[in-house]
């Protein structure tokens, strides 16, 4: 799982311990929380590695399930590493893929509610497209999930991977960040 130091990378990890599953942890801890991958390692079945999923993975990994949560996602964390957060979204998503690929594993993206942009429409269903602005401040986060989306959703086309994207909604709880 990449991004599994995060708010909801670590709720995922702890949830996929206590169902007795190992999780390998990706995390570069530019987001996410020292805590919570200390909190986590002292679970059986954890293990966590410091890395950035935009450089070479490990090629050793052998898993079932590919989790791609890795990414800056409030507002000052994106503003603060715009080309970070594209590069997360768009080669860090490459990496997982082809990991996922090599591994013949089930792939699941995290994407986000920022891909319909300043929508018109409220509630959004999943036919709407949005009302995005490519070149905006904001455009590095929303255009670089809907790059993940684009790449992921070519996977599945192409029969490489077996994949899930999820638009995660404005979400807050126990260990997430304040901004």
């Amino acid at each position: 799982m990449s991004g599994g130091a995060g708010f909801i990378g670590y709720h995922l990890c702890a949830s996929l311990l206590d169902r007795g599953l190992s999780v390998v942890c990706l995390d570069n801890l530019s987001t996410g929380s020292v805590q919570n991958a200390q909190d986590l390692a002292q679970r059986p079945g954890f293990t966590f590695v410091e890395c950035d999923v935009t450089d070479d993975l490990c090629e050793e990994l052998s898993v079932r399930f590919v989790y791609h949560l890795a990414s800056p996602a409030s507002v000052p964390g994106y503003l603060s590493r715009p080309l970070e957060t594209l590069l997360v979204n768009s080669s860090g998503t490459m990496r997982m893929l082809a990991l996922a690929q090599q591994c013949r594993a089930q792939f699941l993206f995290s994407s986000t509610s920022e891909i319909y942009g300043d929508p018109l429409v409220h509630p959004q269903s999943e036919s709407y497209w949005g009302n995005v602005n490519p070149v905006g401040i904001r455009a590095c986060y929303d255009e670089g999930k809907r790059f993940g989306e684009a790449a992921t959703m070519e996977y599945v086309r192409s029969s490489r991977v077996d994949a899930r994207i999820v638009r995660i909604f404005n979400t807050y709880g126990p260990r997430s960040r304040p901004d």
